[in-house]
């Protein structure tokens, strides 16, 4: 460890043995993990059993996404080791629920959308911020298709007449949900990287620590 101290530049303020931290409320991230988690909510209400363990997987894994991200800012003033852990944990709560959803599309004999699908774009774009915006963008997909009824599966249909007739609310809605973890996914994948690098060249709390006990020693 390096005994210079770590002089503030000239005009700023002395390191804070606390940092800033917390305000996962703004970050992009939290916010589309926790779109996520309430369409998946939804989802799970309508279209998975409630009394079965894949239900219960599936809305835990979208809100573990969402409570280890908060978790992990808030964390952070104290422990940068304790908030790049936890982001990450965020991060393979939904890459598990990528996975469900996944399952949940090759099961019922659904495709799942290729990343070049106009419709993941035309859900980006559109930067839904409530369940009930998703809900009507997928209503709206379904519609293009002039399909009638709730666009439930027939267990007497066959793969081939079902998807003859344009996707079904289940298709569309699991694909949905798929590119809001996508989007998640990503920022988190910046997110840690940035931590990583933060927590690299400034270290952690015992590292601020020494240097604001330097700080100190060298004012007096």
């Amino acid at each position: 460890m390096d005994d210079k101290p770590h002089n503030p530049p000239p005009g700023q303020p002395p390191e804070s043995l606390i940092p800033q931290h917390g305000g996962y409320r703004n970050l992009k991230s939290f916010q589309v993990a926790q779109l996520t988690y309430d369409v998946t909510v939804r989802f799970c209400d309508r279209y998975i059993d409630r009394r079965s363990r894949t239900h219960d997987q599936m809305v835990q894994a979208a809100r573990s996404g969402v409570q280890n991200i908060a978790e992990g800012s808030q964390v952070s003033g104290t422990s940068k080791k304790m908030e790049l852990k936890l982001t990450n944990v965020a991060r393979a709560s939904l890459e598990e629920l990528r996975l469900d959803y996944e399952d949940f599309l090759r099961q019922r004999g659904y495709p799942q959308w290729e990343h070049s699908d106009p419709r993941r774009q035309a859900l980006v774009a559109r930067r839904c911020t409530t369940a009930d915006q998703v809900a009507a963008w997928v209503q709206e997909v379904h519609g293009q298709y002039g399909r009638d009824g709730q666009g439930e599966a027939s267990s007497e249909q066959s793969i081939e007449s079902i998807q003859s007739k344009g996707p079904t609310y289940q298709e569309i809605a699991a694909n949905a949900a798929l590119v809001l973890i996508g989007v998640a996914t990503v920022l988190l994948d910046r997110q840690i990287a940035a931590q990583a690098a933060a927590f690299e060249e400034e270290g952690g709390f015992t590292e601020r620590l020494y240097r604001v006990r330097q700080e100190k020693k060298r004012r007096k």
